[in-house]
């Protein structure tokens, strides 16, 4: 356990820091233009169909409506990746072509991540192979409950072996880690370990992102990055359903980190219905594009 790791580890925070900067969050200005602030929400999205009932047909076709995109609003960039489950790789791939769009991947025996660290590893491995461009996995919520935080880093750094060179998101599904002391502590173990990425939640668990938490994993960012001047993205995922849910969250990343996480690089929201909900306000009356 390096020094870095044990001094953030038990790092603390205020309260009230938090309760301030949400509420201000909260507090959208009358005088603020929102086109281009969702604009460049919009950019940032990891489209997402991880159903099971997901099938080649459907994940083909949602991969080329998302290419297509550009076609349809030629004055709106498109958004940062598709996310999907790991066996429909291979046709998600031919249907993004070469749109720009990011593919990612859900892997490592997502969402609940039980099963054998031997199995997480192959997976992630076979993803990467078979050409995901990035790579979201569950910490072991029990393990890490359990307090045996060396073994949940052993595993997570052995599946960002497994994931190379590729953007490796790392979610901590922190509406069942119980308080912001553990998120916090998930947090600095996820970056500790190698994410590129933290990521609030799976969207399969019963509390899924929450302005609360996201505002603690961006302080535990901050704090790393203080220590180590590396740069480690947010994603806040489950239950960001309108424009105005997903301007919170930006709003708590600019008060917290500051505008140049404001970008794909750093910054992404895994939605399915968003999507469409952000258009609406920009292009109203026209109908429902994914």
């Amino acid at each position: 356990m390096s020094k870095l790791y044990e001094k953030l580890l038990n790092h603390d925070y205020s309260p009230d820091e938090m309760g301030e900067c949400i509420a201000e969050a909260r507090r959208i200005p009358a005088s603020v233009e929102r086109a281009p602030l969702l604009r460049e929400i919009f950019s940032c999205l990891d489209l997402t169909s991880l159903n099971t009932q997901d099938s080649d047909g459907s994940i083909r076709s949602f991969a080329e409506r998302t290419a297509h995109f550009r076609y349809s609003f030629t004055d709106q960039g498109n958004v940062a990746a598709l996310c999907v489950y790991p066996n429909f790789v291979t046709v998600a791939r031919e249907g993004l072509g070469s749109s720009g769009v990011k593919l990612a991947v859900v892997a490592a025996s997502f969402p609940a991540s039980q099963t054998f660290n031997e199995v997480k590893i192959m997976e992630t491995s076979m993803a990467v192979k078979m050409g995901a461009d990035e790579i979201d996995v569950v910490i072991p919520v029990g393990t890490f409950l359990e307090g045996a935080y060396d073994r949940v880093i052993d595993e997570l750094k052995s599946i960002r072996d497994a994931a190379g060179e590729t953007t490796l998101k790392v979610i901590l599904e922190t509406g069942l880690l119980k308080d912001e002391r553990n998120i916090y502590r998930a947090s600095i173990i996820a970056m500790e370990s190698g994410a590129d990425f933290i990521k609030t939640s799976t969207g399969k668990s019963q509390v899924s992102a929450t302005p609360e938490a996201a505002w603690v994993m961006c302080r535990a960012i901050r704090d790393y990055y203080s220590e180590t001047g590396i740069m480690i993205g947010l994603k806040p995922a489950g239950g960001i359903v309108t424009p105005d849910d997903a301007l919170i969250y930006y709003f708590i990343v600019n008060n917290m980190l500051g505008p140049k996480w404001l970008t794909p690089d750093y910054f992404r929201i895994g939605a399915s219905r968003l999507a469409n909900n952000i258009l609406s306000e920009l292009y109203p009356g026209k109908p429902a594009y994914f």
